[in-house]
C-alpha cells in the first residue's frame, strides 16, 4: 500500500477516532486468544505458504468510518463490493462488517458473499488480519500487532484487535510475536523465502530499538521462513513506509515481478526504490540457494489513467491470486492494462486474469491485494 502522507489530508489523518465521528463507540478491548503452545522457537515445522497455493477462503473488510473516507465512502464501498463479488465467483469470500452495517454490506455484495459482524474500521484486510501459517500441519495465525502503520492513522482501535478477534471467532491458535508489522509488508515464495522492505519494518514507529538482525530472527521464528531478502524501501513518503506488495511479488519460486514506472517518467523516490530492489534481486538467491529471474511489470501512463489523487496507486503489482484466478487493477490506459494482463497471464498460466476498476480504493493509497487476505487451505503436499 502506498498511501501518501502528504496527500492524504482529511482522508487519512482527520479526526481523533471513528467512534466519535461515526456516532458509535469503539469496541471494548477484545481478549486475545492465548498464544499457541507451539510458539516461536518451539521446534515445530512452520510454513508460510505462497498466495498461489489453495485457499480455503478470501477474507475482506467493509469500510466503516466516515472519519477516514469522508464523502468518498460510498464509492469505496462500491469498489469493495465489486471486488468481493468478483472473487466470490472463484472461492468463498467472508467479509467482516461493523455491527449495524452488516445488512448494508450484504445488500451491496449479494448472496454469494458471507458477511460476518465484527468491529472493523477500514477495508485494509491485508494489513489488519493475521498472517496464516501451517504449523505441523495445523493452521495458525500470526498476530502482527497492527498499530495503524505505526500510529500514523489513529482511527483503528477496532482494527488493532481484529486479528485476535478473527482467530478467536474461528478457533484458530494465535501465534504471538513482538514484531509490529502488517501483512502487506511480506511476500513469500512458499518455500522459505521472504521479501521485505526495511523501511516498513525496521522502523522506530513500529519496532523501536530493534535492529534488522533481531527483527529478521523474530520473523523467521514466527513465519517459519529461512531466508529474508531485504529492500531499502522508502521512508515517510506514504503511510505504510512502502510495503513490498507494491514493489515486488513472486510469480513462482525463483521468479519475481518488479514494479516499474511508466517509460519516460521522471525519476523519483519510487523509481529509485525499484532500481535498488532490482540491484538486490540480481545478486540475491532464494532459500534454496537459486538465483532469481526478474520480470518487469510497468505502470500505466499517469496522463491516461481514470483515477486521480495525490495518494493514487497505479501499480499492477498489487494484484491478488485466488483459486483459478488472478485479480489485477484496470487503470484506464488500455495499452498498459493489456500489457500487464498479458505478462500476468504468461506467468500464471491456467488462471483467469480478471481486470477490475478500483479507482476509489486506489485513491486511498491501496489496491486489490491490500483489500484482500487469503486463508490457506490444506498445506501443499511435498
Amino acid at each position: 500500500m502506498l498511501r501518501s502522507v502528504a496527500g492524504l489530508g482529511a482522508l487519512a489523518l482527520a479526526g481523533t477516532g471513528c467512534a466519535a465521528e461515526d456516532g458509535e463507540p469503539a469496541a471494548p478491548g477484545t481478549a486475545r486468544p492465548p498464544a499457541s503452545d507451539a510458539g516461536p522457537g518451539a521446534g515445530t515445522t512452520r510454513t508460510f505458504g505462497a498466495e498461489w497455493e489453495s485457499h480455503a477462503r478470501t477474507l475482506m473488510c467493509w469500510p466503516a468510518s466516515t472519519g477516514i473516507w469522508a464523502e468518498q465512502l460510498p464509492d469505496v464501498r462500491a469498489d469493495i463490493a465489486g471486488l468481493a463479488r468478483a472473487v466470490a465467483g472463484y472461492e468463498q469470500v467472508v467479509l467482516f462488517a461493523r455491527p449495524g452495517q452488516e445488512d448494508a454490506a450484504r445488500r451491496a455484495c449479494g448472496e454469494g458473499v458471507e458477511v460476518v459482524p465484527l468491529p472493523v474500521d477500514d477495508l485494509w484486510a491485508r494489513d489488519s488480519l493475521p498472517v496464516f501459517v501451517h504449523d505441523a500441519g495445523t493452521l495458525r495465525g500470526v498476530d502482527l500487532n497492527f498499530s495503524g502503520w505505526g500510529g500514523k492513522q489513529k482511527e483503528h482501535g477496532n482494527d488493532s484487535r481484529l486479528a485476535a478477534a478473527v482467530l478467536q471467532r474461528y478457533g484458530i491458535d494465535r501465534i504471538a510475536t513482538p514484531v509490529v508489522a502488517e501483512g502487506g509488508s511480506f511476500e513469500t515464495d512458499g518455500q522459505g523465502t521472504l521479501l521485505v522492505t526495511e523501511s516498513s519494518v525496521v522502523n522506530e514507529r513500529r519496532n523501536p530499538g530493534r535492529s534488522r538482525d533481531r527483527i529478521e530472527a523474530e520473523l523467521k521464528e514466527a513465519l517459519g521462513v529461512t531466508k529474508v531478502i531485504w529492500f531499502a524501501g522508502v521512508r515517510d513518503q506514504d503511510i505504510t513506509d512502502a510495503h513490498v506488495d507494491c514493489l515486488v511479488r513472486f510469480a513462482a519460486p525463483g521468479v519475481v515481478l518488479l514494479d516499474q514506472p511508466f517509460p519516460g517518467a521522471p525519476a523519483d523516490v519510487w523509481s529509485r526504490s525499484a532500481d535498488q530492489a532490482r540491484q538486490v534481486l540480481e545478486s540475491a538467491t532464494d532459500a534454496r540457494g537459486k538465483p532469481l529471474q526478474v520480470i518487469e511489470l510497468p505502470q500505466p501512463d499517469p496522463d491516461r489513467i481514470t483515477g486521480r489523487g495525490d495518494a493514487f496507486v497505479s501499480s499492477y503489482i498489487n494484484f491478488y491470486v485466488a483459486n483459478q484466478a488472478l485479480f489485477v487493477p484496470r487503470f484506464g490506459d488500455g495499452e498498459a492494462d493489456s500489457r500487464a494482463q498479458g505478462i500476468l497471464r504468461e506467468h500464471f498460466p491456467g488462471r483467469d486474469i480478471v481486470p477490475l476498476k478500483i479507482d476509489a480504493i486506489a485513491s486511498g493509497g491501496g489496491g486489490i491485494h491490500c483489500s484482500t487476505h487469503d486463508q490457506p487451505g490444506s498445506p501443499a503436499a511435498g
